[in-house]
């Protein structure tokens, strides 16, 4: 049986897939993506950014990705997910029997969970769960811009063109991107939403241990003392710069002894400008010796829950330690 004959079989299926179905498939599922993104960066609103910053580079990649790399992704997500769910669909309402929708919710579903299988190789069991489960969710939209295209041909003889298909789709997602902002603007204004302020602490209450990854520990003393342990530090740079290889990447030392801390109010004393956000409270730690220079922990977190943190190299993309309170210890 040659190619010809088969596509022709799959055609008298019902299984054979046109151009203006995937089209709409990735127009519908490239709609969804700037959309909820907007969403999830409005219930942000009120967590610390940690600092992060959308620089240059990240700019341009958000103009470059409505652009350029979502419809590629998006046609790509139609071709993968949405027509074989579709294929399957019909293929078990043939076999099984029952009404074809019902079908395209399961197969989607199923296809879902195959696609998070894949990508999160099975590990962990919720986290696979709630991927399958958000796979199947944006799956449904694409579903129905395909049976809509569907039914205009049963009913017209035809479909709208492809460059309609996306311009509508790009449309409606600056339409709703720009209602979603205003809503949070208008929520902001009225108090129900409300932005992130970081807690303001006292030198009394900073006094402890802190604690971070990969065996960190700061003890900040009441006498303005303090003892590091595997401590993240400013890297001295160009003047340590022959015992690395000049290598400008290295953003801090690893550092162990002791030194001294200050609370600094909205970075008045940052002995380093730009490396603690301006308008932010931050102790300024620095130990004695030639390990690392004064580093800006600034404070984050909440009034029960504070945190130190300080993010070294490029704000877009840097390496972000956080330091927790430890509250089983005493400082």
């Amino acid at each position: 049986m040659g190619w010809g004959e088969g596509r022709q079989r799959l055609a008298r299926a019902g299984l054979t897939w046109d151009w203006a179905e995937v089209h709409a498939a990735a127009a519908a599922a490239a709609l969804q993506v700037p959309v909820l993104w907007v969403i999830w960066w409005v219930g942000t609103l009120d967590d610390d950014d940690y600092g992060r910053g959308l620089g240059g580079g990240l700019a341009a990649l958000f103009v470059l990705l409505p652009m350029i790399v979502l419809p590629l992704l998006a046609t790509l997500y139609a071709v993968l997910f949405t027509m074989p769910a579709l294929n399957l669909a019909r293929v078990a309402a043939r076999q099984a029997r029952g009404p074809e929708w019902l079908w395209r919710l399961a197969s989607v579903a199923l296809l879902g969970a195959v696609w998070a299988a894949v990508l999160t190789g099975l590990s962990p069991f919720s986290g696979l769960l709630r991927f399958a489960g958000l796979l199947a969710a944006f799956g449904l939209l694409p579903l129905l811009a395909v049976a809509r295209v569907r039914r205009r041909a049963r009913i017209e003889g035809r479909t709208r063109g492809v460059f309609g298909m996306w311009f509508r789709s790009a449309c409606a997602t600056v339409g709703l991107c720009v209602l979603v902002l205003g809503g949070a603007a208008v929520a902001t204004a009225a108090g129900l939403i409300k932005e992130y302020e970081p807690p303001t602490l006292s030198a009394r209450q900073l006094t402890g241990i802190w604690r971070g990854d990969d065996g960190a520990v700061l003890t900040l003393r009441a006498d303005g003392r303090a003892e590091l342990t595997e401590l993240p530090a400013e890297s001295w740079g160009w003047d340590r710069g022959w015992d690395r290889g000049w290598d400008r990447d290295w953003d801090y030392d690893r550092c162990n002894g002791a030194g001294t801390w200050t609370l600094d109010r909205e970075g008045r004393n940052d002995p380093y400008a730009g490396h603690g956000p301006e308008e932010r409270d931050g102790v300024v730690v620095l130990l004695d010796g030639r390990c690392g220079q004064r580093t800006y922990w600034t404070i984050g977190g909440t009034e029960d829950e504070p945190e130190l943190f300080v993010l070294f190299g490029d704000p877009d993309a840097g390496e972000l330690w956080i330091l927790a309170r430890d509250r089983l210890n005493g400082p």
